[in-house]
């Protein structure tokens, strides 16, 4: 009779493991790419503010906003990228889109960010922004998106939830709609995502080390893949 010895039962099982592992990684990079390569996706990554402009400011460090959006969106487009995925960013610099400093930059940024947008024709927008709030006991990540357009509404659901299973500490926020320039200006399905608040002490220690923003990066990729494999708007 054949006896199988305890180490040889781990050793198979440790296999076992390993390769149903292997599977479903390989399982999982086949999806990204088939989303990637057969429905022709762009993104365009718009990172908020920059320039003069710095947005929100750290309530303990005094980070701007800017620099943590920009940092963000870079390891954002790297994962996209990595997954065959087409990337236009709106800004790739410090530098803010006004040009010349005067009144009216506001307005010339914003209009800028726009005419990237619809010269792209993307697939989907994702503005990233830090939050800042009276109440510095707010923590977490909170989805904005356009009221009346259904795919951005299921974009925001599917981001949402990769940034509510990054605050695992932190309630559950739902997406929110947003009266906002960005998500008004365009047609495409478009976002923004409030990663985290500035305002409260323990928010700016992770969005400050760049560790935490790789992790926050991946939660977002997450959410737009998520949203990709199972919109319309990809074709199969």
């Amino acid at each position: 009779m054949f006896v199988l010895k305890k180490r040889n039962i781990i050793i198979a099982t440790a296999f076992v493991l390993t390769l149903i592992t292997f599977v479903l990684c390989f399982a999982a990079l086949s999806k990204t790419d088939a989303i990637a390569a057969k429905s022709g996706v762009k993104i365009v990554l718009d990172a908020g503010h920059g320039g003069i402009d710095g947005g929100v400011s750290g309530r303990t460090t005094g980070v701007h906003e800017s620099d943590i959006n920009l940092a963000v969106v870079k390891k954002l487009e790297t994962y996209l990228m990595d997954a065959g995925i087409t990337v236009v960013l709106t800004r790739n610099s410090e530098a803010g889109l006004y040009g010349v400093a005067s009144s009216t930059l506001k307005r010339r940024d914003m209009e800028k960010r726009k005419e990237i947008i619809e010269k792209a024709e993307p697939t989907l927008v994702v503005s990233i922004h830090m939050n800042y709030y009276p109440n510095s006991s707010r923590r977490g990540g909170q989805v904005f998106y356009k009221k009346g357009s259904s795919k951005s509404e299921t974009l925001a659901k599917s981001v949402q939830k990769g940034l509510n299973s990054l605050y695992t500490d932190v309630k559950d926020y739902t997406p929110l709609i947003g009266d906002y320039y960005i998500l008004n200006c365009t047609d495409y399905p478009s976002i923004i995502a409030e990663c985290g608040f500035l305002s409260n002490p323990e928010d700016e220690r992770l969005l400050t080390d760049e560790n935490f923003q790789s992790e926050l990066a991946y939660s977002l990729f997450y959410g737009i893949i998520d949203y990709l494999a199972e919109s319309s708007t990809v074709y199969f």
